[in-house]
């Protein structure tokens, strides 16, 4: 396709939302109103399936004054949706897209939404429609190959990693109370986000004290044993774990609570956090309870890490300059450079490399016993959650005599 052809932008959001999932959609819409070989500027209400329906915004019509504001707003702006194309979508979709003059399309997602992404790529050349598709990343999950990180992570670790900090301090206040506490975080099949409820500790009394990892086949016996040396050796034990962590045969935890699948057959899982709290109970006679962030650790606007937001910005402003000089079928990407100081660049991905396609947390960011995270992964991801956690105050033990 030649670069700077004419015609409309279209955007859509897709998938779990995240605390700057928005900052992407303001960077491309405030890229798109400064070209001229944009004219039109659309919004998907709920992602694909808004398309579909052509339910659609026309977002040069919004106020100037919305788009600072939506910088700094949790969730979908637009509306997402978790909808997998069948084959019969592809030619209506393109159908739908040549009718409303649309040259260039943005989808902000992860996974699945870089298989919509790249399906419409090819369903465009099918049918001979000049059409440039980019997908721009999204998730916490932290999981897309061929970047270096995906833009909704550095927020949620944040959050995790507070709440790991502040939740403990209710434990530590009366320890003999509920002596082990199980924090459940999302996460798909990778452990970033799990890892990431680490960034916060500093010595062998900091929580957590157990990561609990989907990678890693949980062991029964051995996480007992070690539950038992740690409230023996401490007084208490925080345990992080991912809410899809799988037995030595492949089997959820959660499986007991598993309500389906979704749109691309992945399992909604629920009752991991229960299972290890009924376990401890049972089998080591400990009071023990859990805390479930659920979609906070996805939307607190209150652990918005700067960073990530202006990564997210970045994706989704360069991703239309991308579009406009001629990318098509591609991902965004973040590349880190190595410098002194902090700070990425973008690049492009095929999409062929990126759909479906899963990136675990490798073994270099975890100890031997795959139970807690290396210097490595810390000089990874601490910058990636903008400034410093807050870390409580402690009193000196200095008691009268």
């Amino acid at each position: 396709m030649p670069p700077y052809l004419s015609g409309n932008l279209i955007i859509g959001q897709s998938g779990g939302a995240t605390a700057v999932i928005n900052a992407s959609l303001v960077g491309a819409v405030q890229a798109a109103l400064t070209d001229k070989h944009i004219t039109g500027i659309y919004g998907m209400r709920h992602g694909i399936e808004g398309l579909l329906k052509e339910d659609l915004l026309d977002l040069r019509q919004q106020p100037s004054s919305l788009w600072p504001q939506l910088l700094e707003t949790p969730s979908a702006a637009l509306g997402s949706c978790r909808y997998k194309l069948k084959d019969h979508d592809l030619e209506r979709t393109i159908d739908i897209l040549r009718r409303y003059n649309v040259r260039f399309m943005l989808y902000i997602g992860g996974n699945d939404s870089a298989d919509t992404a790249h399906r419409l790529a090819q369903a465009a050349q099918q049918q001979h429609y000049e059409l440039s598709i980019l997908s721009v990343p999204k998730t916490i999950d932290n999981d897309l190959p061929l970047t270096d990180h995906c833009p909704g992570y550095g927020s949620a670790a944040r959050f995790i990693a507070q709440a790991t900090i502040d939740s403990t301090l209710n434990t530590t206040s009366i320890p003999w109370h509920y002596p082990v506490k199980v924090i459940e975080t999302m996460g798909r099949d990778a452990g970033w986000l799990t890892a990431a409820a680490a960034l916060g500790k500093r010595s062998e009394l900091d929580p957590p004290h157990l990561l609990l990892l989907p990678e890693q086949p949980f062991q029964q016996e051995r996480f007992l044993t070690e539950i038992e040396a740690i409230y023996r050796r401490i007084g208490y034990v925080i345990i992080v774990a991912a809410e899809t962590i799988r037995d030595e045969k492949g089997v959820a935890l959660g499986a007991v609570g598993q309500t389906g699948v979704d749109a691309f057959q992945h399992p909604l899982l629920s009752g991991a956090a229960q299972y290890l709290v009924d376990l401890v109970k049972r089998e080591l006679g400990l009071r023990a309870r859990f805390d479930k962030p659920g979609d906070l650790q996805r939307m607190a606007s209150a652990n918005i890490s700067l960073t990530d937001r202006d990564e997210a910005y970045r994706v989704g402003y360069n991703g239309v300059q991308a579009l406009l000089e001629g990318a098509n079928d591609k991902m965004v990407t973040l590349l880190r450079q190595p410098d002194d100081v902090y700070h990425c660049t973008t690049g492009l991905a095929d999409l062929t490399a990126v759909a479906n396609v899963q990136r675990l947390l490798p073994d270099t960011y975890l100890n031997a016993e795959k139970t807690m995270v290396t210097q490595a992964f810390y000089d990874y991801a601490l910058p990636l959650i903008g400034s410093p956690l807050q870390q409580p105050a402690r009193l000196e033990m200095t008691r009268i005599r």
